[in-house]
């Protein structure tokens, strides 16, 4: 048990830490075309290959984008990052081409799944796609959402350790525990988020079944993070009770993939995932490295699909469920309620007061509490005490804000003109990276072409303060000063930079 873990982090000093704590964000977005419908035109030729890019990808269809940030201790740095790479996203796609700022996907038909299934160019992945196809359909597997990536500062765990080493055995033991008892917590919380992000009222034309159809009779919070939304099948063994121990997660994923319930463990959908070892039974000697929450709905009321005031909270609530104890005597029974409760939050009516209203203001209640005592920024209380208001204001949750935007059942309509504004603000902006900061157009241009291309890049300063970008490919690092990047042709100037490029744009064509 990780008693007294909250007066540790107080005694040891390391609230500050704990506040930097590495995050990055994965969201997904579909390609639309003037219409709103899912777009038909092929993936961007100009983007780097789908084998290596570490920024810009595509997931089940070729209209559905995938953008992901580094990680990073600060809200802003991965919020910027993620701005700047949505910025190259907009600016390499079709002219006619906008992105759909709602998780569910828009309106289709028949036509529409067969494109789908029949147009996708990331062979390797080709039989695990057919596969998912056979088993789920297309529209279940094209919803979309944010995922937030998280990761403890190494130096606090060590920190810690020392007053849990009667406890744990070894390093790694504890560090597990804290990651498992934040997941588990996340787990058991998750009706929350449901609550104050879901914003996935409706399902479009073409998405559900007629019998789903007859279920559903009115808008909900998020079909998202309902049992109609991006879950596993019931039979295949990996209900909530998965995260009853560490041991359960990693024997029960690999049983559910042994007896050909999942294909992998990327098929295993669960609100939270262990990440940081590519064999699961890693993790007990290696050690979880960070971990994947995957319950946000795209956020329709802001062009970066969540909010920095969103990040701000969901950043300390995090904390907050690192140091509240979990009752591991009746863990699989309480999972279990969890996964029906946050269900229930997920099918009520959006502009009404949800069933665990009182529970929600008990837990803001100690988060406040919580973010005092450790003298948290102005910005995270802010956020506490914004977000608090929400839980007894219903009207204030994204998914009740969306209900006047619904005309005869859909959102169609809304989603278009919103994906046409944001379009038109992006490449409207008076710079061409307007998140990069105040370097030359000449270094934009160069940041751009990089992101394309799928080099990595960092813009920092050295120790006379002057700015430069470290470009990184096939873990090669170079380092270019953005004043002395001059009148270069920047494709070319990369190109030679890294040669491996070349190569590696020879073997796609190959594979083609």
């Amino acid at each position: 048990m990780l008693k007294n873990l909250l007066k540790h982090i107080q005694e040891e000093r390391v609230a500050e830490q704990l506040y930097h704590s590495l995050i990055g964000i994965e969201i997904e977005e579909h390609r639309i075309d003037d219409h709103g419908r899912l777009s038909r035109k092929p993936y961007p030729q100009n983007l780097g290959s789908r084998r290596y890019h570490p920024y810009l990808q595509s997931d089940f269809s070729e209209s559905m984008s995938e953008i992901i940030t580094d990680p990073n201790p600060n809200i802003g740095g991965v919020l910027d990052q993620l701005d700047t790479l949505q910025t190259v996203l907009y600016r390499s796609i079709d002219k006619s081409e906008s992105f759909w700022p709602l998780s569910m996907p828009p309106a289709m038909d028949e036509d529409d799944v067969d494109f789908i299934k029949g147009h996708f160019g990331r062979p390797a992945y080709a039989k695990y796609r057919d596969y998912l196809t056979e088993k789920y359909g297309v529209a279940r597997k094209i919803i979309t959402g944010v995922h937030v990536n998280f990761s403890i500062p190494e130096p606090v765990i060590n920190r810690l350790y020392v007053h849990y080493q009667d406890q744990f055995s070894t390093l790694v033991a504890f560090k597990n525990a804290l990651y498992f008892q934040l997941a588990q917590n996340f787990v058991l919380h998750r009706w929350l988020l449901t609550y104050l992000f879901g914003a996935s009222p409706i399902a479009e034309k073409g998405f559900l079944s007629a019998e789903d159809q007859k279920q559903l009779t009115h808008p909900v919070r998020s079909i998202r993070n309902s049992i109609y939304g991006y879950v596993n099948e019931p039979q295949d063994q990996v209900d909530a009770t998965i995260y009853t121990s560490l041991d359960h997660y990693i024997d029960g994923i690999n049983h559910a993939i042994d007896d050909h319930y999942l294909y992998s463990t990327a098929e295993f959908y669960g609100p939270v995932r262990l990440r940081g070892q590519d064999d699961i039974k890693d993790y007990r000697t290696k050690g979880i490295s960070y971990l994947e929450f995957r319950v946000l709905d795209n956020t329709p009321f802001t062009p970066n699909g969540i909010s920095r005031h969103a990040m701000y909270f969901l950043k300390f609530f995090l904390m907050y469920l690192l140091v509240t104890p979990v009752d591991h005597e009746n863990i699989a029974a309480d999972l279990k309620q969890s996964f029906t409760d946050n269900n229930q939050v997920a099918l009520e009516n959006p502009n009404q007061p949800t069933f665990k209203m009182a529970e929600g203001i008990q837990i803001f209640d100690q988060l406040i509490e919580m973010a005092k005592s450790l003298h948290a920024h102005s910005e995270q209380l802010q956020a506490l005490d914004d977000f608090s208001e929400v839980v007894t204001h219903p009207e204030l949750t994204a998914s009740a804000m969306l209900l006047k935007h619904i005309k005869n059942g859909s959102l169609m309509d809304f989603g278009t003109t919103v994906a046409k504004r944001w379009r038109a603000q992006r490449l409207g902006a008076t710079t061409l990276l307007p998140s990069i900061g105040k370097i030359s157009f000449d270094a934009h241009r160069l940041i751009f072409y990089a992101i394309q291309l799928g080099i990595r890049y960092y813009v920092v300063k050295d120790e006379d303060g002057e700015s430069l970008i470290t470009l990184t490919y096939d873990n090669v690092t170079q380092v270019v000063y953005t004043d002395k990047v001059g009148k270069v042709e920047p494709l070319e100037y990369l190109h030679e930079l890294f040669p491996g490029i070349n190569k590696a744009d020879k073997q796609d064509q190959s594979l083609i």
